[in-house]
């Protein structure tokens, strides 16, 4: 909620005087009786810090949103104090500040609830399978928090790219068989930090082949060769994460989806499997 008092005592703007209040028209009493979820900003660009598990810290670009709830009172939210907050916390937003940037959100806005929503391409290097050249190879990760009062949820989200060959065309074909590339999300809450180089592995370790960015001819046929010689279906592939992820102590609860966007179709194969 808001501060008592915030709301129906601006005064109008008087021209010719320096000192004249401005108008705060988002402070104004609604009488919808309809409190929002959420309100705030989002799309905002901003320089990030995340761990690294090979190298301690790795430096990116977010696209950053900001949320509070709004309760039925209010006309508005004030925008500005959005990133007021993200600003007060330096020129770059380290992972480790997210709790305190929720709850000066909170105190800001004096919001029973802030939410906060943080997306970033994140970068590994690869080494080909055989020639053993390295590349540089780029995933989606995603963190989202709340805090209700004093509790903070949070949410890590990984993005990976695979290869997936068709089991059926495999059995089916006298030569060769048909294969696309696999997206797969997988959402988690864990009881301590999870390394994002964790669920990428657990990822491309779940599809026929992982991707590279950089492949010589010997490395071409290895990965050509190795998802042939290991189909998966789409279904086989949110399995597969979800067993591993059943298997990591630390994992309370996850989302794995996986969408196929397949080569001999107009359309894409999807799976999804939650744990409660």
């Amino acid at each position: 909620m808001f501060k008592p008092g915030e709301w129906g005592s601006a005064q109008p703007v008087h021209k010719g005087s320096g000192h004249a209040k401005l108008h705060d028209k988002q402070s104004e009493r609604d009488h919808r009786q309809l409190r929002i979820d959420k309100v705030g900003v989002r799309g905002l660009r901003f320089p990030i810090q995340v761990r690294d598990k090979a190298r301690a810290v790795q430096n990116t670009v977010a696209t950053i949103g900001m949320f509070v709830d709004l309760p039925k009172e209010f006309k508005g939210t004030h925008m500005s104090r959005f990133i007021e907050v993200l600003n007060a916390h330096g020129n770059v937003v380290h992972v480790e500040n997210i709790t305190e940037i929720l709850h000066a959100l909170q105190h800001k806005f004096q919001a029973a609830t802030s939410h906060l929503e943080i997306e970033f391409p994140y970068f590994m290097v690869k080494k080909a399978p055989v020639s053993g050249m390295e590349s540089v190879m780029d995933y989606t990760a995603r963190f989202d928090a709340t805090a209700c009062h004093r509790d903070i949820d949070f949410v890590l989200t990984v993005q990976a790219m695979v290869t997936t060959l068709c089991s059926c065309s495999k059995a089916i074909a006298a030569h060769g068989a048909h294969n696309q590339r696999g997206e797969v999300t997988v959402q988690i809450r864990s009881r301590k930090a999870v390394w994002i180089e964790d669920l990428i592995e657990i990822i491309e370790n779940s599809g026929s082949s992982e991707l590279y960015a950089l492949l010589k001819r010997q490395d071409e046929k290895a990965v050509t060769e190795r998802a042939y010689e290991n189909p998966v279906f789409v279904e086989d592939l949110v399995r597969n994460v979800a067993l591993k992820l059943n298997a990591h102590s630390d994992v309370t609860w996850y989302k794995v989806e996986a969408e196929n966007h397949e080569s001999i179709h107009n359309h894409n194969a999807y799976a999804c499997i939650e744990k409660g």
